[in-house]
């Protein structure tokens, strides 16, 4: 797999150019921390966009490494989605930057599109492989305290496969950008500072958290310990 992105002209960036990223791994690294992408599809005719949890296998047996949707066998945009061309995007909002005039207000953000041709994954074990890491993109290393999915869950959900290959990641950090004039006239600006944060885990029984649910409340700020 090549470390280095190479957008096509439906991925590549336009505006802000300065603002995009070449390394495959810039990528990965957004997929991995985000917890929902935006899928588009045309059905009928229009376009529809709708929210997705996914998984990523960055080795995975698609071009440039596989990213995995699921839903229901009776989901229509996932029946259709096998040979269609299928657009994902990735946004982590990091903080909202305020300028002292509305044009110049923004946000600092991490963001990747991928485009590609939907697969339907139709090998059990290449399902359940993607079930898990759908699972473990949520909550890493859940899927290992799991049971195993059974036939009758298997056969309810459709599992999708999109490539890696085509895809575009940007970014923007820093501060206010105010013009000069703007900033002799005064008034406020600054930078808000966004992240999520996990609340107390409102365990259903008895017994300790699992290390695993332990660890990624720890990432997000929470406490550790069930009420």
């Amino acid at each position: 797999m090549t470390a280095v992105l190479s957008p096509t002209g439906r991925t590549t960036i336009t505006r802000h150019r300065e603002r995009g990223a070449t390394d495959r791994e810039d990528l990965l690294a957004v997929l991995e921390e985000a917890l929902v992408c935006h899928v588009g599809i045309v059905r009928d005719g229009a376009p529809v966009v709708l929210p997705s949890i996914f998984g990523v296998d960055s080795d995975g047996p698609d071009d440039g490494g596989t990213l995995y949707l699921h839903g229901s066998v009776a989901a229509p945009w996932l029946r259709e989605s096998p040979g269609a061309t299928l657009c994902a995007t990735f946004t982590l909002v990091d903080a909202l930057v305020l300028a002292r005039v509305a044009f110049s207000h923004s946000m600092n953000y991490r963001s990747a599109v991928v485009m590609g041709p939907g697969r339907l994954v139709e090998d059990d074990a290449e399902r359940d492989h993607a079930l898990r890491l759908i699972v473990d993109n949520v909550v890493p290393g859940r899927s290992a305290s799991l049971r195993d999915n059974t036939r009758k869950e298997l056969a309810a959900t459709v599992v999708i496969a999109v490539p890696l290959a085509e895809a575009s990641v940007k970014a923007r950090t820093g501060g206010v950008a105010d013009d000069a004039r703007d900033v002799a006239a005064g008034g406020w600006s600054g930078v808000v500072p966004l992240r999520i944060a996990a609340g107390p885990i409102e365990s259903d029984v008895e017994g300790p958290v699992p290390d695993a649910v332990r660890r990624r409340v720890a990432r997000w700020g929470g406490a550790s310990d069930a009420r």
